[in-house]
């Protein structure tokens, strides 16, 4: 989880296409215990989600069937989205987008949702499998920008998990959650929604057994971490547990067995089953930000900043949270990173793409380097987070590294430990995220 703020500028819609070249690269409410939420969510479980009108016709894609499953990618950059092919990097299409936009998967192996003006807007990215008994069959078509949108003043984090996909609205405190298999592109899928007592940046994660985890706050400060019931005959929720000794929540992660991680500015809580723990920074401001989560570990990776004064901190220490053991351990780097910075391999190892241009892989159990990879020049972040910086993702075996700098998209194929392909782009990358196709 990391920052973002909300776009403000109108929508636009185009499409083109660019070649592909390679190159070698060496109490809510409040929410007392006790007291029900859902008296002030704007919808029930099985209500239509708002906006979720069937989107005006159009002529149906083109669909074809292929031999395996096709994971895609969809990027950012100042005024759009491009959306290209996962396993060599090609350029698949262009969408006009004016402002400054977001991506999340949408949680169903097809579609991105775009965090844009109004709300979070869905984008199909044309890829996606089918289950038939035993086997799968496997199908693309052209990536498009659909007119469905769910309804957002300050459309924030998109957090899936466990089958469902919970959007936080920082604007009003808003919790639309819905059931990510539902998603389709004619009309939004009915949404179990939570309206908080006040807004505020946040965000909320849906529990395998329906209980919910959210933040609390409101403008001026965030501090609180509460976990809900799932909800009753009624649709109401009860605050099961909650922890106030979170200042500055920011971030979360999944580990494995369901163990979660939120962030504060002198720690970090674990959260397992009902219970909420809270593991001290060894510095008085020891803020852990941004986190990155693996079903294959129990430990998460996250930064670690130390100067609560700077306007733009370059860390030289990440950290590495252990919620088998609620331990917290700091590893000394002798490079910085960024928000953008922080992957997990498939099999849990801890990703840092450095400024030194290296994508350092770690073991996370000892904090020990297992190897470093050299990818991008060496880099500086910019002041404003807004602004794009090499970003790292993982799909599978591959991690892709963007390079805004050169318009580039490296594939790194972590097994070999080298780069395997670049690509060059059409527009300067920012955001990066992928389906399964």
């Amino acid at each position: 989880m990391s920052h973002h703020k909300t776009p403000n500028k109108p929508l636009a819609l185009a499409h083109s296409t660019v070649r592909l070249r390679r190159r070698r690269w060496g109490a809510l409410a409040v929410l007392a215990t006790g007291t029900l939420l859902a008296g002030c969510a704007s919808a029930a479980p099985g209500t239509a989600a708002p906006g979720s009108e069937a989107a005006p016709s159009a002529p149906a894609p083109v669909v074809s069937e292929a031999g395996s499953a096709t994971p895609r990618l969809v990027l950012t950059y100042d005024g759009g989205l491009l959306v290209a092919d996962a396993r060599d990097g090609s350029v698949l299409s262009e969408h006009k987008l004016a402002g400054f936009n977001r991506v999340n998967p949408a949680g169903d192996g097809r579609r991105v949702l775009v965090s844009t003006a109004g709300g979070f807007r869905v984008l199909d990215a044309g890829a996606w499998s089918e289950k038939h008994g035993e086997h799968s069959h496997h199908y693309v078509s052209e990536p498009s920008l659909t007119e469905l949108v769910f309804p957002a003043g300050k459309p924030g984090h998109a957090v899936v998990h466990a089958g469902h996909t919970a959007l936080f609205d920082d604007a009003t405190g808003k919790i639309n959650i819905f059931e990510s298999a539902k998603l389709a592109n004619h009309e939004l899928p009915r949404t179990d929604d939570v309206a908080l007592p006040e807004a505020h940046h946040g965000v909320a994660v849906r529990r395998g057994d329906g209980t919910l985890m959210v933040t609390d706050g409101n403008a001026e400060a965030v501090n609180a971490v509460k976990l809900l019931s799932a909800p009753d005959a009624g649709h109401r929720r009860t605050t099961v547990s909650e922890s106030t000794q979170c200042p500055g929540v920011h971030g979360e992660a999944v580990a494995k067995d369901e163990a979660m991680v939120v962030g504060c500015e002198d720690g970090i809580l674990v959260i397992k089953g009902d219970k909420i723990a809270k593991l001290d920074a060894p510095d008085a401001y020891g803020r852990i930000g941004n986190q990155a989560g693996s079903a294959a570990s129990t430990v998460v990776l996250g930064d670690y900043k130390t100067d609560k004064d700077a306007e733009l901190e370059r860390p030289r220490t990440f950290s590495l949270t252990d919620t088998a053991s609620n331990s917290l351990k700091l590893i000394d780097i002798d490079y910085s990173y960024s928000f953008r910075s922080l992957a997990r391999s498939a099999s849990g190892d801890a990703l840092l793409l450095g400024t030194d241009g290296k994508l350092h892989v770690y073991d996370v159990k000892t904090g020990k380097e297992k190897t470093a990879i050299a990818v991008v020049e060496a880099w500086e972040e910019p002041v404003d987070w807004q602004q794009p910086r090499p970003a790292v993702h993982v799909s599978g075996p591959i991690a892709y590294v963007t390079e805004p700098e050169s318009k580039q998209l490296h594939l790194v194929d972590l097994k070999a430990g080298k780069v395997s392909g670049t690509v060059d782009l059409p527009e300067v990358p920012n955001e990066i995220t992928s389906t399964e196709g």
